[in-house]
């Protein structure tokens, strides 16, 4: 069977988890994180390596709480997000803090992926159904090296990946009747209305989406080659910034959404109706270890994912 990895992006500062690393915060009845659930469901749909891209600074708390584990039950490499990871003739801005984007972790990784691939952010419970209709499309349906680019996506219920304690960010998708992405579009601060759900534009505008939105949760299966794209664009995206601009990232969304209006990408939207969870704030820790407290006893989880030290 076709080889394929688990793509992890952890390197995220978490400042609104009020500074703390929130991809390592047990919710586990056995002190398990996030992360663990995300990798038991990928195992079990059948994805063969895991990819960690981390901080260096993180890398010894990481590989300690997790990384260790998870070595004694499949392939774990390791790649390293860093500020000054950049193209040959740019430099760090002095005064940038704000890691790059989600663009520019998978372009880390980049040496370490040779076979298609599902990536996800880590402090996101996705559930299973997404992992499993993901492995079978990249195994029986991608055509690896095709122009224009194949990718599927998870595509989210937005009514079921709201937090109840603050605004989130989610990639609203427009999909045609075949179920293919016709653009995603970045939308901030996106909280619960009644019957509806309110947010921002990137431009500050308000704007209203049904709860039955599909949304992207950073959940797409991708080829290598994509990523040779990524490597093409991101000088691009470098040069294009503004001066003084510190927070502008390169976006997977946003690369995505770019291909496909091109007509350089045909994304394949699988739905999944699994109810997301995530430790976007400190207020939503007890929630999630509550609702992954409620698996454990619907038999969907074991008590104790891992039988590892």
């Amino acid at each position: 069977m076709k080889k394929t990895s688990l793509v992890i992006m952890a390197a995220g500062i978490g400042s609104r988890f009020g500074g703390g690393i929130k991809q390592l915060e047990p919710v586990g009845p056995s002190g398990e994180i996030i992360m663990d659930y995300s990798i038991y469901d990928a195992l079990n749909a059948g994805f063969d390596k895991v990819v960690f891209i981390i901080r260096k600074d993180l890398e010894e708390d990481f590989k300690e709480i997790i990384g260790k584990r998870i070595e004694k039950i499949a392939h774990v490499e390791y790649a390293y997000q860093e500020l000054d990871d950049l193209p040959k003739g740019f430099t760090k801005p002095a005064d940038r803090t704000k890691p790059w984007g989600t663009g520019q972790a998978l372009l880390c990784a980049k040496p370490v992926i040779h076979e298609p691939f599902v990536v996800i952010n880590a402090d996101d419970y996705y559930g299973k159904e997404g992992f499993i209709k993901i492995h079978e499309y990249l195994v029986n349906e991608m055509v690896p090296n095709s122009m224009p680019f194949d990718i599927c996506m998870g595509g989210f219920v937005l009514g079921n990946t709201l937090s109840e304690n603050g605004g989130v960010t989610r990639g609203v998708c427009q999909v045609d009747d075949r179920g293919i992405l016709k653009g995603v579009t970045e939308t901030y601060e996106i909280r619960r209305c009644e019957d509806r759900a309110e947010g921002r534009s990137e431009e500050g505008t308000p704007v209203n989406i049904p709860l039955s939105q599909n949304v992207s949760m950073n959940m797409w299966g991708l080829s290598p080659a994509f990523l040779e794209e990524l490597e093409r664009g991101f000088p691009g995206f470098l040069t294009g910034l503004k001066e003084g601009d510190v927070k502008t990232e390169y976006l997977l969304p946003k690369i995505i959404d770019k291909l496909v209006g091109l007509q350089k990408a045909q994304v394949t939207v699988l739905e999944t109706r699994d109810r997301w969870f995530g430790v976007t704030y400190k207020e939503d820790k007890p929630a999630v270890a509550a609702a992954i407290r409620n698996l454990v006893l619907e038999g969907v989880y074991p008590e104790r994912l891992f039988d590892v030290k």
